[in-house]
């Protein structure tokens, strides 16, 4: 899909559909509605004051000009009461105009800015408004063979503003979200893609195709034989049961000074996971190729900002493999001595996603991070805490979950703090080894991430568990049903902030 912005008078616009946001009990239609309904001869007052259209959050009513003006159609969008407007909102009302007339197989559409808001300058609500179309039109087809060309999709969308001095603004503003939108539904195709087409081998020529395209970022991908000698022997003991060959794939972005700590970036990348000797139950199990979507978000992140060319260094860490059950898979009962010389006693080999990790996060150590992020669809009993929209914080240093709050106030994609304290440290000590892998039903989320700081070093670190919001069972108005992509917009908010700041503090 293409995006493009130009000047333009709204009632001169020539597109097959024009869509106009309108607020909830404002009976007196705002500057460039009030133009186009004299063009229509007073048609949208008398549709609004019929209360045909009450402009309720979401609600979308198409109009036919019939010649009375260039565009074929208005599409009149609820915005829902003005008070309550916020980037959330508007992502959706785009969205789902956007999915209604792709359903009525139109192909070119546009919109004019006309909404004013404080809390939304002329270029961050032309970010948001890109957002909510781009995402909200992805679908998953690449393996539908039968009725192709019954696949309805958009050619293009096209932003009109007559905001002389924000003009260049917008279109630099709508560049940004089509990089960062173009990244997450790169993730949404890994999450989605089953794990007979997306191997640990897969996923490092990913990567690969990555640093390949972009100057500034560097692959280097571990074999089984290079993590033996590092002693990655957690990974490899995760990894023993399946015939697919372990990946440990390492991105470097360079786009600050050489000199500068960079931000480390931790993703689970299990192509799939049985639970392997400790088989998971046979129902939804097929969800289980979505076991690398922290992978997935950390890879694409490195794209957003190669793409962006953030003045910031990122290192992406994914340590990817399968988890299945075979002649020599790891056992409950094992003892694994990890990377970092610790020993985990494996109680329950579907806890796979700590083990892994535990050997990334240690690895991580070796860049000097400023920071260390781990994300990870680890524990359903975050789904169980927090439900399908929330995603897990744990961490070990205030700063950085506060940046990491205030970049999901950003984005949306909602954090919620859980507890780290001492009292669960207890929970995971072994009697044979260091540690084990789990410590009962109670408190899982937490355990988890428990176990995972005790891998991190003198870092500051905070994991995110993603277990509920990476796949989806039901639509949400921009992110249809499936893989989310969740993360990713999280990141590139929180690097974006990142630059920011510290350009602000050198200043001063």
């Amino acid at each position: 899909m293409e995006f493009i912005v130009k000047k333009a008078k709204i009632t001169e616009l020539a597109t097959e559909a024009l869509i106009l946001p309108h607020f909830e009990e404002e009976k007196q239609l705002p500057g460039g509605l009030s133009l186009v309904d004299e063009k229509l001869h007073g048609l949208i007052n008398e549709i609004i004051g019929s209360g045909d259209f009450e402009g309720t959050l979401n609600q979308i009513s198409v109009i036919y000009t019939r010649g009375a003006m260039a565009a074929k159609r208005v599409v009149l969008a609820g915005m829902g009461k003005r008070s309550d407007l916020n980037g959330e909102k508007l992502r959706g009302v785009y969205a789902k105009a956007a999915q209604q007339l792709r359903n009525l197989n139109i192909k070119r559409f546009a919109t004019f800015l006309d909404i004013t808001s404080d809390s939304l300058p002329p270029a961050l609500l032309a970010e948001t408004v890109v957002e909510g179309t781009y995402l909200g039109l992805y679908q998953f087809t690449p393996f539908k063979t039968r009725e192709r060309d019954k696949i309805k999709e958009v050619d293009t969308f096209s932003i009109f503003t007559d905001d002389d001095a924000a003009l260049t603004e917008i279109k630099a503003a709508v560049k940004t979200a089509e990089t960062i939108c173009y990244a997450v539904c790169f993730a949404r195709d890994l999450v989605s893609t089953p794990a007979n087409e997306l191997t640990p081998s897969d996923l490092a020529r990913e990567a690969q195709a990555i640093a390949l395209e972009r100057k500034k970022v560097q692959v280097k991908t571990l074999d089984v034989k290079e993590m033996k000698e590092l002693g990655m022997n957690a990974f490899l003991g995760v990894s023993a049961g399946s015939c697919q060959p372990p990946k440990f794939i390492v991105l470097e972005y360079k786009g600050s000074r050489k000199g500068q700590a960079p931000i480390v970036l931790v993703g689970k990348g299990l192509t799939f996971d049985s639970g392997g000797i400790s088989l998971k139950p046979s129902e939804n199990m097929d969800e289980m190729k979505t076991d690398m979507a922290g992978g997935a978000a950390v890879l694409a992140t490195i794209m957003a900002v190669a793409d962006l060319s953030l003045p910031i260094n990122v290192v992406g860490l994914i340590p990817a493999t399968e988890n299945l059950p075979g002649g020599r898979a790891y056992k409950p009962g094992d003892i694994l001595k990890s990377l970092s010389g610790q020993t985990i006693e494996v109680l329950n080999t579907d806890a796979e996603g700590r083990i892994i990790l535990a050997d990334a996060l240690t690895y991580a150590g070796r860049f000097k991070p400023a920071a260390i992020i781990d994300i990870a669809t680890l524990t359903g009993a975050c789904v169980i805490a927090l439900g399908d929209h929330v995603i897990g914080m744990l961490g070990s240093d205030n700063a950085l979950k506060e940046r990491l709050r205030k970049a999901a106030e950003s984005t949306a994609e909602k954090v919620w703090e859980l507890p780290l304290w001492e009292e669960y440290h207890e929970l995971i000590k072994s009697d044979v080894a260091d540690f084990k892998n789990v410590g009962g039903r109670a408190a899982g989320t937490i355990i988890g991430a428990a176990f995972l700081s005790k891998f991190v070093g003198p870092y500051p670190w905070v994991h995110l568990d993603i277990a509920g919001p990476a796949w989806l069972t039901k639509d949400k108005p921009y992110i249809p049903k499936g893989a989310s992509g969740v993360g990713v917009r999280l990141f590139v908010r929180l690097l974006r902030d990142w630059v920011r700041e510290d350009a602000s503090a050198k200043k001063t």
